[in-house]
């Protein structure tokens, strides 16, 4: 899970152009967040083998961001996710698309609360219990909503100044897999299940690809770089390559010092392996970092939910209550209010025995949704473009796609349908109440 909305890539004057390494940062930085905290626990049942999947969701996500960067050139105007598909395959697609995203931004939201939660129990260990940590995550998400209902500005400042913050986790856990890796313990976590890899390894893609979200920023960097028919592709490869580094790393380090089977019962992995390499106080350093960065990066997704409600209510899509058209970019309360109650809403129905549970069911049923849309934009770019080399890049993108949706559990695929089976429903009041035509216009190009 990502901060796309702290590191936002406004255009810039040609003579303040970057080159593509700097661009490259930009990508990697939106996608490198607070959802990978709890990741190796997620992972602890496929054990170190994980990597394996680290590595084709490193390449597939290097795909899909060459394909928003593509999207970016062919469509540099465009707004978002919902316009790619709405210009490339209809009102409808882009309609589905808008609904679907705002779910993705408050089921994620609640999935980084539970991280940030995690993190919280190793201070206060009564929170790893079902419903103490049902009470943190809702405090957690009570106070970025109240932010966000405050002002825009204070929810992204507190963002912003979490960024940097957040990557001290990450960074002393590839130091203390330097110091402390063992080769034992991680062969003896290679397969803790027993099971065939070649059924762990796809099952655990879904789980493993919840940390690249936010890839399609690569769709706004030809705005930003100095030469785009040249950089854009270089950073967006770069960019994602960059976090995959980051992650194969940090991950083989907490498997190669913790073993699978204790990692499994883990609240909080990062600050469990400085504890065992550098000691409690270390440890406690970066459980207090994860969770500053998990308020950070909720109070970024509050307003992105919010923005994507708001902005789909002036295009009609959802009820005035979150935003209308008569007054574009007003927010009125009862947006961030309904979006919070919603999110409270899934904290209570995804209660689990375990927070790593709870959160591998939310971030499965994300990723799946997510991946659905970037399968779409893929679909789009093949209609914008007429060369082969960008529609083969397309159709590469849109194979790895169906090939993540359909390795994943169906737990985490029937949240998706029964989404947009409802939106499909809701589609009709949508065209009831349209005051313009709302069927499918294909794009002039």
């Amino acid at each position: 899970m990502s901060q796309t909305e702290i590191l936002p890539i406004p255009d810039a004057p040609s003579a303040r152009k970057i080159g593509w390494g700097i661009a490259a940062l930009v990508v990697a930085g939106n996608m490198i967040g607070s959802g990978v905290y709890l990741a190796p626990v997620a992972l602890a049942s496929t054990g170190s083998s994980s990597l394996i999947g680290w590595l084709i969701c490193g390449a597939g996500a290097m795909i899909l961001a060459a394909v928003f960067a593509g999207l970016g050139r062919f469509q540099p105007d465009a707004d978002g996710l919902s316009d790619f598909t709405r210009r490339g395959l209809g009102r409808f697609i882009g309609y589905q698309t808008a609904i679907a995203y705002w779910g993705v931004c408050l089921t994620g939201n609640v999935a980084v609360a539970i991280a940030g939660t995690g993190y919280l129990a190793f201070f206060f260990p009564v929170l790893a219990e079902p419903v103490p940590a049902a009470l943190s995550n809702l405090a957690l998400i009570a106070i970025t909503t109240a932010a966000y209902a405050t002002g825009a500005k204070v929810a992204a400042r507190l963002g912003a100044t979490t960024l940097v913050i957040g990557l001290l986790p990450l960074v002393l856990a590839i130091f203390a897999g330097a110091v402390a890796f063992s080769g034992t313990t991680f062969s003896a976590s290679w397969n803790p299940s027993g099971q065939p890899l070649s059924g762990t390894i796809p099952a655990s893609l879904v789980v493993i690809f919840w940390s690249f979200l936010g890839l399609e920023s690569a769709a706004a960097l030809s705005k930003l770089v100095r030469d785009p028919a040249r950089d854009v592709g270089r950073a967006s490869v770069g960019g994602v390559g960059l976090a995959l580094v980051v992650y194969v790393l940090a991950s083989a380090a907490v498997f190669g010092v913790i073993p699978a089977g204790e990692l499994a019962q883990s609240t909080s992995p990062f600050a469990d392996l400085a504890a065992r390499v550098f000691g409690a106080s270390v440890a406690g350093l970066v459980a207090a970092c994860a969770v500053i960065k998990a308020l950070g990066t909720i109070a970024g997704w509050t307003i992105l939910g919010g923005e994507t409600a708001r902005s789909a209510g002036e295009a009609g899509y959802l009820p005035r209550v979150f935003g209308h058209a008569s007054r574009p970019g007003h927010l009125p309360l009862s947006n961030p209010l309904i979006n919070g109650a919603i999110m409270a809403l899934l904290i209570v129905a995804t209660i689990q025995p375990t927070l790593a549970g709870q959160f591998g069911l939310l971030i499965g049923a994300c990723t799946v949704l997510t991946i659905c849309l970037y399968a779409l934009c893929c679909i789009s770019l093949f209609r914008f473009s007429k060369s082969v080399g960008w529609r083969i890049l397309s159709v590469v993108g849109l194979v790895f796609a169906v090939g993540a949706v359909v390795a994943a559990a169906p737990g985490n695929v029937i949240p998706a349908i029964v989404l947009f089976c409802v939106a499909s429903v809701g589609w009709i009041w949508v065209r009831k109440g349209a005051d313009h035509r709302v069927d499918p216009v294909l794009p002039t190009l």
